[in-house]
């Protein structure tokens, strides 16, 4: 799904001439391309404040965390997406509350979300989910009218840019009250193991962010709050340091493979091509097809391996019909759009490596099956 060798072997120069520094300094914790690349990030982004972590998920607990939420609160999300998005919402004793989402864009459906808002509504976490902006400019007047936080899941959209009705554009995670990403190896913006960050435009809310993030601690040794021990190692950050000057040619390069997929998919009326919503672009960390009726996905998948060709499915159950949110009560059948995505979709290669020959084949062999 992803070849994370060859895009390396084209860097791998810059990687191992950044690792070596690291290594020569034996500055491996809080070292000093930790900020550097936190400053980087924060000009690519053109937000105010980068805070690093230790993974995505901690990203979006550190974030709810620094908001002062209380156990019984309630916070809005999607069913369709990563359970790290409703699992720390749960960690921290807040209540999940899920809204269906676009059957094209695959995101919250906006036109739903206010009928979820109760009196004990204090978030919603909109998912950026495959690589495109949820709708934001609606979902922050909505937060607004009913003085709620925005925590943006942007986990999957490093780089996808929203467009404002005049004309003014941001980039994901950048918008809301705190914008959350991660840095696992196979997303656009990847690190050779676990890494996380934090974005947000407010000063004193950033503050708070970096001292949850160092156990509480603005001074060594004095703790002003409890916190957690989530921090982006040095040698992570010096990679992404690298990484991050290449980042525009990455989402450029997966781009276009959409695009050739699109075109040589055009006549399959088995599947249904991504749809990019008019507002933002597409990053495209997945590409991610809806089967039509009556396709076996199972042997579809089953014969696609047998060609050596991976595909997988993102995501195979919806959030309210997982085990680990049987407490709540949720049916089949109440997210009907989220559910019926997760018996449809999948998700073929996706990365800045797939060349013309590479995605004739996946094709020839998907329309073969």
């Amino acid at each position: 799904m992803v070849d994370l060798k060859s895009q390396y072997e084209k860097i791998k120069p810059e990687i191992d001439a950044a690792i070596q520094s690291v290594i020569d300094s034996c500055a491996f914790v809080k070292g000093p391309a930790v900020k550097a690349f936190e400053e980087h990030l924060a000009s690519y982004l053109n937000v105010r404040h980068v805070i690093t972590c230790g993974n995505g998920t901690d990203a979006l607990q550190v974030s709810m965390m620094a908001l002062g939420l209380q156990p019984g609160d309630e916070v809005i999300t999607s069913p369709f997406t990563f359970i790290a998005t409703a699992e720390v919402i749960a960690l921290l004793r807040l209540t999940p509350v899920f809204v269906d989402v676009d059957p094209r864009t695959f995101n919250l459906d906006i036109s739903k979300v206010e009928a979820a808002i109760t009196p004990r509504t204090r978030a919603i976490v909109p998912v950026h989910l495959f690589g495109q902006c949820c709708d934001m400019e609606p979902l922050m007047a909505l937060a607004a009218k009913h003085n709620l936080h925005i925590v943006e899941d942007a986990c999957q959209a490093i780089g996808a840019e929203y467009r404002f009705s005049d004309g003014s554009v941001r980039k994901a995670g950048t918008i809301g009250t705190i914008g959350c990403t991660s840095f696992f190896p196979s997303k656009n913006l990847g690190c050779y193991g676990d890494g996380g960050a934090i974005f947000t435009n407010d000063d004193e809310l950033a503050h708070t962010l970096r001292g949850i993030v160092n156990h509480g601690m603005f001074t060594r040794y004095y703790h002003d709050m409890v916190g957690v021990n989530s921090r982006l190692d040095t040698l992570q950050a010096a990679i992404l340091d690298v990484k991050l000057k290449y980042l525009n040619d990455y989402i450029a390069a997966r781009q276009q493979a959409a695009a050739r997929y699109n075109e040589l998919l055009a006549a399959c009326d088995k599947v249904t091509v991504p749809h990019i919503a008019p507002f933002t672009t597409h990053v495209f960390h997945q590409y991610t097809l809806q089967l039509a009726a009556g396709v076996d996905r199972t042997a579809l998948i089953e014969k696609l391996k047998a060609a050596g060709i991976p595909a997988m499915v993102y995501y195979p159950v919806p959030l309210h019909l997982q085990k680990a949110f049987a407490q709540l009560g949720f049916r089949a059948g109440d997210f009907p759009v989220a559910e019926k995505l997760c018996a449809t979709v999948l998700s073929l290669p996706m990365h800045t490596e797939l060349d013309e020959e590479q995605q004739t084949m996946i094709v020839e062999r998907l329309l073969q099956c």
